[in-house]
């Protein structure tokens, strides 16, 4: 079990965590989520001995990670997946690893072939892709055999099959009464692979609940209605009789109702009491994205605006108004506008600075107006 206990760290004047108090309990996916500096991966870093705190303090099974025994035993982590020298190959990397902690040279073996690198293990890993960096980190994490695991992005750079074979690694690390920790920005997998959330905002603790509970604690539900298009006047009709019924009433863009305040079979009873033909009647089931933005949308420290696009696309020098003619004679280039010279005769391109000039050089140059 990972504890934190009013958790602080300060770089100069920034706090990047904040007084952040949680648990981390084995047998459970726990999602770590938050915005772009909100203090994910330095709390990681702090629960693996790497940052020290400015104030309070995290333990791992009831001791801070620097006073674990041969902690690799203890605790695998993922945190970055490109933290290995180039040079080396793959299963030279995880050797090395697996000899300063006292792991027998088979269990090398048997990691690559969890992660799918048996194949890849002589490569160097400077010519490694991102995903395989992310398998080559996965594996070293798992080389301890450890009860506790702390996985920063697992699933950047991998395929459909890899986020998949992810998604279950960590469900299945979990079924085995492991402490699986996992931030992640990807709403979608985290929905489907996590079973508890810790969400932070600007260093500070947001939410710590079950991933159900944080859905429908942070988004609102609502059903979807459509009245049959062959009655004209039954959607506005229908709408006032939800609304003296209790409900709240507001169109969507594409024709249907948005029906808050009463239950599906109520709205359907409403609707064969006023003779109506329903040709939708549907629940919103909010996402975790929806409950996330809505819970987030006060700590997103960095936020974008249109893009003006202002004096992108200069006026072509030579451009005319649509409304002015252009001249009929011949319009002399324009100071420090450069045209090509005539083709195979260079010395009759000169740069005029008079209309003078330029007659002159034609004169001089029968071959360069033509």
């Amino acid at each position: 079990m990972i504890e934190a206990v009013g958790l602080t760290k300060r770089f100069g004047a920034k706090t990047a965590v904040d007084q952040l108090s949680f648990q981390v309990r084995p047998g459970h996916v726990t999602g770590f989520l938050g915005p772009n500096g909100s203090g994910k991966s330095t709390t990681m870093r702090m629960v693996l001995g790497l940052d020290r705190p400015t104030a309070g303090h995290v333990t791992i099974n009831g001791l801070p990670f620097r006073e674990l025994p041969n902690a690799q035993r203890h605790v695998g982590a993922l945190l970055d997946a490109k933290a290995m020298h180039g040079g080396r190959r793959a299963r030279t990397h995880l050797l090395s690893i697996a000899q300063l902690s006292g792991i027998p040279e088979k269990r090398v073996d048997e990691v690559l072939a969890v992660v799918g690198l048996q194949d890849a293990g002589r490569q160097r890993t400077k010519g490694f892709s991102l995903g395989m960096g992310q398998r080559l980190g996965i594996a070293t994490a798992l080389l301890g055999d450890p009860r506790v695991l702390l996985f920063d992005e697992p699933v950047n750079g991998l395929d459909p099959e890899g986020i998949l074979w992810v998604r279950n690694l960590m469900r299945q690390l979990a079924a085995e009464g492991r402490t699986v920790f996992v931030s992640s920005h990807l709403m979608s997998e985290m929905a489907l692979t996590a079973d508890h959330l810790i969400v932070i905002g600007r260093g500070r603790l947001l939410a710590d609940m079950s991933t159900q509970e944080f859905i429908t604690h942070n988004s609102a539900g609502f059903a979807r209605v459509r009245v049959a298009d062959t009655d004209p006047d039954g959607r506005e009709t229908f709408a006032e009789a939800l609304r003296e019924d209790g409900a709240r009433v507001l169109q969507e863009p594409d024709g249907a109702l948005r029906v808050t305040g009463l239950e599906l079979p109520r709205i359907s009873d409403l609707a064969h009491a006023g003779g109506l033909r329903l040709w939708e009647l549907s629940p919103h089931r909010a996402s975790l994205e929806e409950a996330y933005m809505r819970m987030t949308r006060s700590s997103v420290e960095y936020t974008s605006t249109e893009d003006p696009r202002a004096q992108l696309w200069e006026a072509d020098p030579l451009a005319l108004p649509d409304w002015e003619e252009a001249p009929v004679t011949p319009e002399v280039p324009r100071e420090g506008f450069f045209a090509p010279p005539p083709p195979g005769d260079a010395a009759a391109f000169l740069m005029p600075g008079e209309p003078g000039e330029l007659a002159a050089s034609v004169q001089n140059n029968p071959e360069a107006s033509r």
